[in-house]
């Protein structure tokens, strides 16, 4: 099943995506698409209407974020060992966590806006882990149990703010716009294997990202498990899993970042896809 949110900004109404593709309006029967609709026993029932029977939405419409802005926007840092090689980094021996700022978090073509100032905003594409079930101290063996679906989210990164103004990713990450995520969710039943995932993005038609989730250092199970014993998990929070190589920052002979007028377009096999114009500067 995939769900996805439309409408304006701040008003996004469900819906649901028909086998040929189509978006559907699911207000009639789910007046909000939010935590508390990922429960199991919620998604069950939902995967009963038949969407066809759906009003059908017009093709301009917009589409929202998957569901309303999560309590936790997690991220995981160098999760792929070409990536952390790309960038000179040491590969982890722990899942490295930072929060990306509830104001980043935006539809997955909404503009991105680049920071006043800024020369140095980059792309990278992710799988987001979507959670169903909330809880701390969660073990590897129950971990999927917790996962309500899967999304495309878009880790825009201003390096310069992240690795040259105090030592803290958090300001090169959640500047707003910085976290495009969606079109769908798609529920966890339609993903029987998450760690064999392809993803991409291409800036201005042009390949900068090609990878697959099997390369990630530590999976999903082991993130979901290992981010509660820091981070009390709630239903509808995003866990975006790091990204592959391939990032502006790695560019050889020299870094090559996004200037305003650009258009991102980035997805995950299964998935869907986003695309962005860039603005500001």
């Amino acid at each position: 099943m995939k769900l996805f949110r439309h409408g304006t900004h701040g008003a996004e109404r469900p819906g649901m995506v028909d086998k040929a593709g189509g978006l559907r309006d699911l207000s009639a029967h789910l007046s909000v698409l939010d935590g508390a609709s990922l429960a199991p026993e919620r998604l069950k029932a939902l995967a009963l209407i038949d969407p066809l029977a759906l009003p059908l939405l017009p093709a301009e419409t917009r589409i929202g974020p998957p569901v309303p802005r999560p309590v936790n926007f997690i991220c995981i840092g160098l999760n792929y060992a070409d990536h952390a090689a790309e960038t000179g980094a040491k590969i982890p021996v722990e899942p490295i966590i930072f929060l990306k700022a509830g104001s980043a978090y935006a539809g997955p073509n909404d503009d991105v806006v680049i920071p006043r100032g800024s020369t140095s905003t980059d792309w990278e594409v992710e799988l987001g882990v979507v959670i169903g079930t909330g809880g701390s101290y969660i073990t590897e063996a129950d971990a999927m149990a917790h996962v309500a679906g899967y999304c495309v989210v878009n880790d825009v990164s201003e390096r310069d703010y992240q690795m040259k103004r105090g030592g803290t990713w958090d300001k090169g990450k959640g500047c707003p716009s910085f976290g495009p995520t969606g079109p769908y969710l798609v529920t966890a039943d339609e993903v029987p294997d998450p760690q064999n995932l392809d993803l991409w993005c291409d800036v201005d038609g042009q390949r900068m990202q090609t990878g697959n989730t099997r390369t990630m250092i530590f999976g999903v199970r082991k993130l979901v498990a290992y981010v509660s014993d820091f981070i009390a998990l709630q239903p509808g929070d995003i866990i975006a899993t790091g990204t592959p190589p391939g990032v502006g920052l790695g560019k050889k002979p020299e870094p090559v970042f996004l200037r305003a007028g650009q258009m991102m377009r980035l997805g995950v096999s299964g998935l869907g896809e986003q695309c962005q114009r860039v603005t500001g500067g």
